[in-house]
């Protein structure tokens, strides 16, 4: 539909004008500046820190209309319900292949490392489990009590908690619904496009003050924190980073050239999105933009719709990759023997825990927690070492999950055969 259209060529960020126009420019002076003030000036520093939340705030509040009106605009618009099925049995294939592939490979670098060995523990203060990590995430560590919260206790409480997952369940149903009415359906479809349309107008209007959510969230950052602090867990911070690196450019770089297209071409055609996420520390508030450049690359937008919003969940590579290295070190940094048969009950164990990952900020951090109170043999309360870094930990798992769930949609359309090699090479040169 025309008013479709207009979202892709309006998408967020993008800007044909003076190279410092560019959101992504915008963004990454931003973040620049905000280093800059939270190191020769900490106490102002950390008085931004609202600047970084409001930000955050003002784009969560888009997520879940919006993700509800493209999946239901695009499943309705389909028609043909085996297709829907048949997008959502390949995209959770391909979460669950990939999802696992990252935990092995955090784990695998962690225990070649050891960037935990010899770690001093005793400096570390004591810091106790919240209550609601066990409330609110203890749920994940059982498959059917995890299916069970998918289910909202009503139709409107996804769009008050912003629960994906519960989102996505909602946003399934209501494009079926609307399916089955046939051409009655036509003029609740009508609605819809018109209130996507005002969504998209909305967050054109929030992303321009991306700039200033970078500037405050890393002003903060370093002013509370400190240049110096991360010197004690640079380490862990460098395994981190390489093994993302690595992940991104090897693992999803081979799946890429198999789908037919480059990794650094994608790399290059949402680095709005990747600066964004850089200044946020969260991957949710790139998803509108995600979702947009995605159905700019010739990606059914039912698709689109499935496979984004519920890779957030079930496709956090980042996150993963985190989850195994930070448990894993905090048993080599507490000298807690951890054995094989342990660690691939840890694995197991993280498979379940990382599907509670959203797409929040500090989300990885909570749902570590959550392991960690499953697995009795590494003390719960070790979490307080990681702390001061999970801020700039959390940076690279976002922009880790950014990038996978990119992979992901491409990969499951060119299977649909909705878009050729030719066609994504073209559009990603655009």
């Amino acid at each position: 539909m025309a008013s479709h259209q207009s979202h892709v060529d309006a998408a967020p960020g993008k800007s044909t004008g003076a190279w410092w126009s560019h959101l992504y420019v915008q963004v990454l002076i931003g973040v620049v500046l905000g280093i800059a003030v939270g190191a020769l000036f900490p106490d102002q520093g950390k008085m931004l820190k609202p600047l970084g939340d409001g930000f955050i705030k003002l784009v969560k509040m888009l997520v879940a209309p919006v993700v509800f009106c493209t999946i239901v605009h695009g499943i309705a618009s389909v028609g043909d319900l085996r297709k829907i099925g048949r997008v959502g049995i390949k995209a959770l294939f391909y979460f669950e292949i990939v999802s696992t592939l990252a935990l092995i490979l955090g784990m695998i670098v962690v225990n070649w490392a050891q960037p935990g060995a010899g770690f001093n523990t005793e400096s570390a203060p004591a810091l106790a489990i919240p209550v609601t990590i066990k409330e609110s995430h203890g749920a994940f560590k059982h498959l059917t009590e995890f299916v069970i919260n998918i289910i909202p206790e009503t139709l409107f409480v996804p769009f008050v908690s912003g629960d994906l997952l519960q989102v996505l369940l909602v946003s399934v149903l209501t494009a079926l619904s609307i399916a089955a009415m046939g051409s009655k359906g036509q003029n609740v479809m009508m609605a819809i496009d018109m209130v996507s349309s005002v969504l998209f107008g909305i967050l054109n209007i929030v992303i321009k003050a991306a700039p200033i959510g970078a500037f405050g969230a890393m002003a903060f950052t370093v002013g509370n924190h400190g240049l110096e602090a991360l010197r004690p867990l640079f380490f862990l911070m460098l395994c981190f980073y390489a093994t993302a690196i690595f992940f991104v450019i090897v693992v999803l770089g081979s799946i890429a050239w198999v789908a037919g297209f480059s990794i650094f071409s994608l790399l290059a055609f949402i680095r709005d999105e990747i600066l964004l996420v850089i200044g946020t520390s969260s991957s949710e508030t790139a998803l509108p933009g995600l979702m947009e450049k995605m159905k700019r690359l010739g990606c059914a937008e039912s698709t689109v719709g499935l496979v984004v919003p519920s890779g957030y969940s079930f496709n956090s590579d980042g996150t993963n990759i985190y989850m195994t290295m930070a448990a894993i070190f905090l048993a080599q940094a507490t000298n807690t023997p951890l054995g094989f048969g342990n660690q691939i009950a840890l694995l197991i164990i993280a498979m379940l825990t990382s599907k509670g990952s959203s797409g929040v900020t500090g989300s990885g951090f909570i749902i570590l927690g959550a392991t960690l109170a499953a697995v009795p043999a590494i003390p719960a309360s070790s979490i307080s070492i990681l702390v001061g870094i999970d801020r700039f930990m959390s940076e690279c798992r976002a922009i880790t999950n950014l990038i996978g769930n990119g992979v992901a949609t491409i990969v499951v359309s060119r299977w649909e055969g909705e878009v050729s090699a030719d066609e994504l090479k073209r559009r990603l040169a655009e």
